[in-house]
């Protein structure tokens, strides 16, 4: 109510964004909800942040599988429970850190993809080409716009991969996941492409009767809670 009154303080249009997928809006009932807050709604040649309802009903059917939905500059915009399971809680990023290219840059503590040395480099030159995509569809965007001025700023790695123009793209993969129950698991990554809004959904999957795919079937029962016992005091 007190949105919709235009009382206390204005959310930006990132926070109004979380809250449209929150709330599960079409795309008029998001813009009704910006237009509530006294805010612009996203525009034609903006990256769009607001993931479908459908694509989140797609998430929630996705139960035995790890799937999450990227934006055209790699942010995570949404998750189901196996990929918070799998991959780690990403709702304990910053919002405005909530971004793979990010955090493979100037991140602090590493995520749970094992890579070898070659792999890294290729994952990093395809995130880099990634974003010079995205500056070329979005040029005016200006969270993209942030994002990489300060990745220039602050990553050296980020700032000679720019400048080398190398090109690449993301593939469906095979990831090592190193979680920190069930070790090294060797997961198919695929990526389905959602045309309209250029978002990603990323999911992950094992070959049946396999290791990873019964540690899959673990995962969906017991979520993020771990095994290992907190040691007495």
């Amino acid at each position: 109510m007190r949105l919709k009154q235009g009382r206390g303080p204005r959310p930006s249009s990132s926070v109004l964004a979380a809250l449209a997928r929150a709330l599960r809006l079409n795309d008029e009932e998001g813009a009704l909800l910006f237009q509530f807050a006294g805010a612009a709604p996203p525009q034609q040649g903006r990256i769009d942040m607001v993931v479908r309802p459908s694509v989140l009903r797609l998430l929630d059917r996705m139960a035995d599988l790890p799937a999450l939905v990227l934006s055209a500059k790699a942010d995570v915009l949404a998750w189901n429970p196996m990929a918070a399971a799998l991959l780690g809680d990403f709702s304990a990023w910053p919002p405005a850190q909530r971004n793979i290219t990010w955090q493979r840059f100037l991140g602090t503590e590493p995520g749970r993809v094992a890579m070898t040395p070659a792999e890294a480099d290729n994952a990093a030159s395809f995130s880099v080409a990634g974003l010079r995509s995205a500056r070329a569809r979005y040029p005016d965007d200006p969270g993209l716009l942030r994002l990489v001025s300060e990745l220039h700023s602050r990553s050296p790695r980020f700032e000679q991969l720019w400048t080398a123009r190398r090109s690449g793209q993301w593939r469906s993969a095979t990831k090592t996941i190193d979680h920190p129950d069930f070790g090294c698991l060797r997961l198919d990554c695929d990526t389905l492409l959602v045309p309209d809004t250029d978002q990603a959904v990323v999911v992950y999957s094992a070959a049946p009767g396999s290791r990873e795919a019964s540690a899959l079937e673990v995962l969906r029962v017991t979520g993020t809670q771990r095994f290992t016992a907190e040691p007495s005091g």
